[in-house]
């Protein structure tokens, strides 16, 4: 029996409980492929072009050493390459063709999690829902730290 968790004001709390549920729904979709939703997403990423660490971490607003430790299982399947960049201190992340085809693959599936999780909230919903996601990001990644 699914029961209502108590009220809580705390953003935090609510954000990370809809990012869990949402997650597990690509997770489970992009498993077929091998991959789960991060890896999936920083694949995208990469797969753009060649990209420093720190600035595919700071797309991806994540630490460079988390992005790193995520970055590993990728490198291990064969999916990205880390090479030093232009000085021996920058490192450049490029995803490799074995990595355009895991991406290739997983596309599809993503687009079915995408539609389910559209279909549920709604296009109005998840138009709306996506407005305040990237205007609560902005406010956040410009707004002076207290």
């Amino acid at each position: 029996m699914l029961t209502t968790a108590p009220a809580t004001p705390c953003t935090c709390f609510r954000l990370r409980k809809l990012s869990r549920l949402m997650s597990q729904r690509y997770d489970r979709r992009l498993a077929i492929a091998g991959l789960n939703i991060n890896q999936y997403s920083l694949l995208r990423r990469a797969g753009i072009e060649p990209r420093a660490i720190g600035e595919l971490a700071r797309e991806m607003g994540m630490d460079r050493t988390t992005l790193t430790r995520d970055l590993k299982p990728l490198a291990a399947a064969g999916w990205v390459d880390i090479a030093a960049g232009e000085d021996a201190r920058r490192r450049v992340v490029k995803v490799t063709a074995a990595g355009r085809r895991a991406i290739a693959k997983a596309k599809p599936l993503w687009r079915e999690a995408q539609d389910e999780i559209e279909g549920l909230i709604g296009d109005t919903g998840t138009q709306r829902l996506h407005r305040q996601l990237d205007a609560a990001i902005r406010q956040l990644q410009t707004g002076d730290a207290a």
